[in-house]
């Protein structure tokens, strides 16, 4: 495993600064976040000052660690820790002669990265909790208010899932879960019901069993589609149709799935280097364990009962 460093640089604007590799290095002429090669012995933070001083010429201070994010290539198995860089002194310029660009939050994913990369993209600009909502009751107002509660805790992707609900209990609900959601400014996915999401205008989230018998991406560019998934095959099949993200799990034992051991990190971090699309952890997480998440690449945590505030899940 090699291990690598690199740092998300912002300016004034909050720009972010994007470094393109050089002739003669794998991916070449692609962009990324700068940084290098961790030397034995040496801290990520001491590690970053360095490459940081040595491409750019600039004196950076560490800040937040954002993402750790493991990668397969053909050749090697790499590590990108990346973290935001607090302050840092100096103007950039590409002493290695390598190009460089600024860059607004919302317009990175326009550029083409190494694999590694483009994790670090979907940690900088999509939510890191996916609220999976639980069975609702007979009282479908006191479930929209813990709804309510749940977005105002921060949730702001969501999927609404309710298996067996009645079929036109199920479209009136979702239609006020979309009402509650687009006040909240919150995204919304439906579970497996590709004809309502385009017709409400939301996303769609994947079944397993969907995901791997779709030879394309069920909704337009504009409208999020996720997907479960449970091995390697499905997390292929998700990144092959242009799925935004899957979640992947069980991580650990679960009342909803007894008998089942779960994955545990190790597990999912051995999954997570074969792709580059975002992926959540899910299985017996809740918000306490976003550090843990983020350090073995995941894009956060999905959960129902970990984000659900204030309701009795079924």
């Amino acid at each position: 495993m090699v291990d690598v460093v690199a740092g998300v640089i912002r300016d004034a604007r909050g720009r972010v600064l994007l470094t393109r590799r050089t002739e003669g290095r794998d991916f070449a002429g692609r962009w990324e976040f700068p940084g290098g090669k961790r030397k034995r012995g040496e801290s990520p933070e001491a590690a970053l000052v360095r490459e940081l001083r040595e491409e750019l010429g600039i004196e950076a201070e560490p800040g937040a660690h954002l993402i750790s994010v493991p990668q397969e290539y053909p050749d090697k198995r790499l590590r990108l820790d990346v973290r935001e860089v607090a302050e840092w002194d100096g103007t950039p310029r590409g002493r290695e002669q390598q190009a460089m660009v600024w860059v607004p939050l919302d317009k990175l994913s326009r550029y083409t990265m190494p694999p590694a990369d483009v994790p670090v993209v979907a940690a900088l600009q999509q939510p890191d909790r996916y609220l999976v909502t639980p069975l609702p009751d007979e009282d479908d107002g006191r479930w929209l208010a813990a709804l309510d509660a749940s977005l105002a805790a921060g949730a702001s992707r969501v999927q609404f899932r309710a298996p067996g609900l009645p079929p036109a209990r199920w479209k009136s609900l979702a239609s006020s879960v979309a009402r509650h959601c687009r006040r909240a400014d919150a995204q919304l996915l439906l579970n497996a019901d590709v004809e309502l999401a385009r017709l409400l205008g939301v996303g769609v989230h994947l079944t397993s069993a969907q995901l791997m018998a779709l030879d394309a991406r069920p909704l337009a560019a504009e409208l999020p589609v996720g997907a479960s998934c449970h091995d390697l095959d499905a997390l292929r099949k998700a990144e092959a149709l242009g799925c935004d993200f899957a979640v992947l799990g069980t991580l650990k034992p679960t009342p909803s799935h007894p008998g089942v051991a779960g994955i545990g990190w190790e597990g999912f971090a051995r999954l997570r280097e074969q792709v580059s699309l975002p992926i959540y952890a899910i299985g017996g997480l809740d918000a306490g364990d976003m550090d843990e998440a983020r350090q073995h690449g995941a894009q956060g945590i999905a959960a129902i009962r970990g984000l659900w505030v204030d309701a009795v899940v079924a």
